[in-house]
Parts: C-alpha cells; sequence; structure tokens
C-alpha cells in the first residue's frame, strides 16, 4: 500500500495522462502479489528465471498476470523487474524501483529517503540515479551479486 500510494502521489504531482497514472497505480498494487508465496509457486510462474528465490516474486507475478489477460508491456516489464533494474525501461519501471525503495516503511535512512521521494517531481532523472547508486552500494556492501540487468542500467544512466 504504501509504495502504490507514493506513486500515486508522484502520479499527480506529475500530472501524469491517466492511463499513466493508473499504470503507476496498478504496478503499485501488484509488484508485491506474490512475495510471501513459496518456492515451488514461485518457480512455477517464474519458468527458466535463473534467479535467487529473493528475487523470484516480479518474474513470477508478472507471468500471472500476463497469464491473466494483462497486456500493458510496460507495466509487465516493471514488474518482472522491479528487484534488479532493467535497462529497457521507461518511466513506469523506473518509478515503481524508485518507489519500491523509497517508501516510508523501510527502516533505514529515513531522512534521505524522505527527501529523495519528495524531490522526485522536479527531478525524476537525478532521484533515479541517485536511488540505483544507493541500491547497487548495498548489493555491493552485502556482498551479493551484482546482476547483468542491473549493471546495464547501471551503465546506461552514467
Amino acid at each position: 500500500m504504501r509504495v502504490t500510494t507514493l506513486l500515486d502521489r508522484w502520479a499527480a504531482e506529475l500530472g501524469l495522462s491517466s492511463a499513466e497514472a493508473t499504470a503507476w497505480h496498478d504496478v503499485g498494487a501488484w509488484h508485491d502479489a506474490l512475495r510471501d508465496a513459496d518456492e515451488p509457486e514461485l518457480r512455477q510462474w517464474a519458468t527458466g528465471a535463473p534467479w535467487p528465490l529473493s528475487v523470484l516474486h516480479g518474474p513470477a507475478v508478472a507471468a500471472r498476470l500476463a497469464a491473466e489477460g494483462e497486456t500493458r508491456t510496460e507495466v509487465l516489464e516493471a514488474i518482472r523487474w522491479h528487484t534488479l533494474g532493467s535497462p529497457a525501461w521507461g518511466r513506469t519501471g523506473r518509478a515503481l524501483y524508485m518507489a519500491d525503495f523509497l517508501e516510508p516503511g523501510r527502516p533505514f535512512s529515513r531522512t534521505e529517503r524522505a527527501f529523495l521521494a519528495r524531490t522526485l517531481p522536479s527531478d525524476f532523472d537525478g532521484v533515479f540515479r541517485q536511488v540505483l547508486q544507493l541500491r547497487l552500494e548495498w548489493t555491493l556492501r552485502e556482498g551479493k551479486a551484482v546482476f547483468p540487468e542491473t549493471a546495464a542500467l547501471w551503465n546506461q544512466v552514467l
């Protein structure tokens, strides 16, 4: 709910078209729909995704939505890649990636994240670069793998 609320606020502040605002709302509402699903269900939906369990919910939700009739490619790709990032994203994917990180319920760097969330409507691209950098720094600090899609996204926004 916090991600959706943030996306709805940004959509209003940016004056998005009705269609784009609806897409932002939908990705927020659906992106974690299978977050708590068990591994067999996630792997069933995320067929062929070679990733660890912690990032399978995005591809699984996107596959399930497509099977249920969702046809908006930008919505499906935003959800599919929301934990890793994708260089193919448009504004909807980037907005979800930022909202998922900046939503106020996360317990770390609250002041910095709140500032970035407030700044987004006036500097979408700058905030995106900052969020991507913060997420990459955390990944490296934790000794986790940087996925090729994430690296490609980073190289694209430099």
